[in-house]
This record gives C-alpha cells, sequence and structure tokens, in this order.
C-alpha cells in the first residue's frame, strides 16, 4: 500500500476515534505529500526514499519546535508536538540503535582510511546514505564527530 492510500486509511481511523493529535499529525503528513508531488518537476510522483525524508523532515520540525518550546518553559506547547512525532514516526521504517551505527561508523572510517575531521564529509556521506531512513542525521553526525577526533 502506498504511504498516501495508508495515510489516508489511518486519518479515517482517526474521524472516526475522534484523535485530533493523529488527525492533525495525519493531515500534516498527507498536506506535504501532495505539495511535494505537485511541485514543479516532481512528476507527479515520489520514490520511497522521497517519502522517508519527507516524513524525516516533518518529525524534525515538531522535534525542533518541542526542543524550543521546552527552552522556553512551555511544556504546555511542547506536549502536543512530542504527541505529534509519536504518530508521524510511526511511518519511518525502524530506527537502528546507537550501538548499531557506530559499528557501521567504524567500518566506514576503516574503509574509506579516513583520519580526521577533514574526511568527516566524506564519511557522512557514506554511513547518511547506507542508513537512510533507519537512523537521525543528527545522531549519525555525532557519532561520526567522535569518531574522528
Amino acid at each position: 500500500m502506498s504511504l498516501q492510500n495508508e495515510v489516508m486509511e489511518q486519518i479515517k481511523a482517526a474521524m472516526k476515534a475522534k484523535d485530533a493529535t493523529a488527525l492533525e499529525s495525519l493531515r500534516a503528513i498527507k498536506s506535504a505529500l501532495l505539495m511535494a508531488k505537485t511541485e514543479k518537476g516532481a512528476g507527479g510522483q515520489l520514490s520511497e526514499m522521497d517519502e522517508i525524508k519527507l516524513i524525516q523532515k516533518l518529525v524534525k520540525q515538531r522535534k525542533d519546535s518541542a526542543a524550543i518550546f521546552i527552552e522556553q518553559g512551555r511544556q504546555d506547547l511542547a506536549q502536543p508536538e512530542l504527541d505529534q512525532v509519536a504518530v508521524i514516526e510511526k511511518f519511518l521504517p525502524a530506527q537502528i540503535g546507537v550501538d548499531e551505527i557506530e559499528s557501521i561508523v567504524v567500518q566506514t572510517i576503516e574503509k574509506t582510511g579516513a583520519s580526521g575531521m577533514k574526511d568527516m564529509g566524506k564519511v557522512m556521506g557514506i554511513v547518511s546514505k547506507q542508513l537512510a531512513g533507519q537512523a537521525d542525521g543528527k545522531t549519525i553526525s555525532e557519532i561520526v564527530r567522535a569518531k574522528l577526533n
């Protein structure tokens, strides 16, 4: 089932259950998918990788918003954002753990012969492509930086 069809089914279920948080999150996904498909040059189709990137972007936006709200002492505004993250993340592939990311980063560093921070971009490119959709870019970046220092 395509992501758009799956989202539509979830929207129907959320409407029946009167789940406002899920409904808002699902409508955001639907809107983002529609915008991406109608964008100039998209040709009306999105690859599975593009869909994953789109979902990751939505999750990141909400996590960033929640972090700002928490920083400002507004837990009442942060909680709905975090609730939406939980709904949206259901459409992402299973995330892998930090230990697995570390082992992949170490293997990539050994394979490429990376020796310092000047090689971070090369390592990040390879690891990010390998773990597309399975790990957060920020987490990967932190691990690569730690291993190259």
